[in-house]
C-alpha cells in the first residue's frame, strides 16, 4: 500500500527547537549568522539533514504500521535499522516538503535478510534527499569495527583526541526533554514516542544520530576550521542502528561519540570529500549506532 501523501514545513521556530536540543551551533543554520558565512548561496538558514532524516523517520514508521510489516520485522529478527541518503539540495523554512516512499522490497537472504524502501524528500518541488531506509539482521554499514576497549572511555577527557587511535571523543547524555523537543522540531508527534501517563518511554532512532553533528562541529574547532571563511555541508549520511541497544536507552545514559576521518578515493568534487566515521557507545558499554558521513567544503 502505498503511503499518505502528506505535506509539511518547517518554520525558523523548528529549526531553533532542533539544532538547540541537539547542540548543533553550525552557522548554516542560524536566523542571525548565516549572513555571515562567506558567499552563503541559500539565503537564508536551512533545516537540519538530521531533522528531515527524523522526519523520514516518522513517516516510515508510520508505512510500516500501514503495511503490517512489524511483525516481519520481528520474525526475520530484523535488528538494525539503516539510513542511506545523499543531500541533493538544501530546505529552508516555509517550503513545501513532500516525502515518497516507494514500495517495500524484502530480500530473503538467510544470512542478512533486508526490507527496503526507497525514500526520496522534496522541498518546493525540487529533490532535497534522495536514498534508501532499510531494515536488517546485520549492520549494513562499518561491520567490521575497530574501535578503542569501551572500558576506556570511563576516564576519557571530553572533547579530545583518545592516544594514537585517531578517534575524537564527545561526551553527550541522553535526556528525554531534548529528545522531544527534537521531535516537535522535527514535526513528529512526540507522544508516539514519550508519554508519562501511560509510562511510554522510547528514543527515537534519529535523535542520538544527530548528535554526530555536535561532535564533529567540536572536532573542526579543535582543527581550527574557519566556519565562516571555508565551512563544510553534508553530502551523505550512512547510518546503521541498533534497536535492541535502543530500546532499552534511557534518560541521563551517557554517551560517547567516536569520530575519526577516513579516506574514499573518488573523482571531481568526491576528492573533495570529507568521510567520518561516527560511533555512538551507550554507557561506555553498548555500540548503539555506526554511521558513515560525508561532507565537502562549501566553496567547492
Amino acid at each position: 500500500m502505498p503511503a499518505p501523501q502528506k505535506t509539511y514545513a518547517f518554520s525558523l521556530l523548528h529549526i531553533d527547537i532542533a539544532r538547540n536540543s541537539t547542540d548543533d551551533f553550525n552557522l548554516f543554520h542560524d536566523k542571525k549568522k548565516w549572513q555571515q558565512i562567506y558567499r552563503n548561496p541559500f539565503g537564508g538558514p536551512i533545516v537540519l539533514g538530521f531533522q528531515l532524516e527524523a522526519l523520514i523517520e516518522g513517516a516510515i514508521r508510520e508505512y510500516r504500521a500501514m503495511n503490517q510489516e512489524n511483525t516481519l520485522i520481528i520474525q526475520k529478527k530484523l535488528l538494525f535499522s539503516n539510513y542511506q541518503f545523499s543531500f541533493v539540495s538544501p530546505t529552508k523554512p516555509e517550503q513545501v516538503v513532500n516525502i515518497k516512499i516507494n514500495k517495500s522490497m524484502f530480500s530473503n537472504d538467510p544470512l542478512n535478510p533486508i526490507l527496503s524502501n526507497k525514500v526520496s524528500l522534496k522541498s518546493a518541488g525540487k529533490l532535497s534527499m534522495v536514498g534508501y531506509k532499510k531494515e536488517s539482521r546485520k549492520p549494513l554499514f562499518l561491520p567490521d569495527l575497530d574501535l578503542p576497549y569501551f572500558e576506556t572511555l570511563i576516564s576519557a577527557s571530553d572533547r579530545s583526541f583518545l592516544g594514537d587511535t585517531g578517534f575524537f571523543i564527545k561526551r553527550k547524555f541522553m535526556n528525554t526533554s531534548n529528545a522531544k523537543n527534537f521531535l516537535a522540531g522535527s514535526l513528529i508527534e512526540q507522544s508516539d514516542y514519550f508519554d508519562e501517563i501511560e509510562g511510554k518511554a522510547n528514543f527515537p532512532e534519529i535523535f542520538p544520530c544527530a548528535l554526530i553533528s555536535c561532535a564533529l562541529l567540536e572536532n573542526a574547532i579543535k582543527e581550527n576550521m574557519d566556519f565562516k571563511r571555508n565551512p563544510m555541508v553534508y553530502t551523505s549520511h550512512k547510518i546503521s542502528i541498533d534497536r535492541s541497544h535502543l530500546s532499552h536507552l534511557k534518560s541521563n545514559d551517557s554517551l560517547h561519540l567516536l569520530i575519526r576521518s577516513t579516506h574514499e578515493n573518488g573523482s571531481g568534487i568526491l576528492s573533495l570529500q570529507h568521510t567520518h566515521e561516527c560511533y555512538g557507545v551507550v554507557n561506555h558499554k553498548n555500540l548503539l549506532f555506526r554511521s558513515l558521513v560525508s561532507l565537502v567544503p562549501l566553496k567547492s
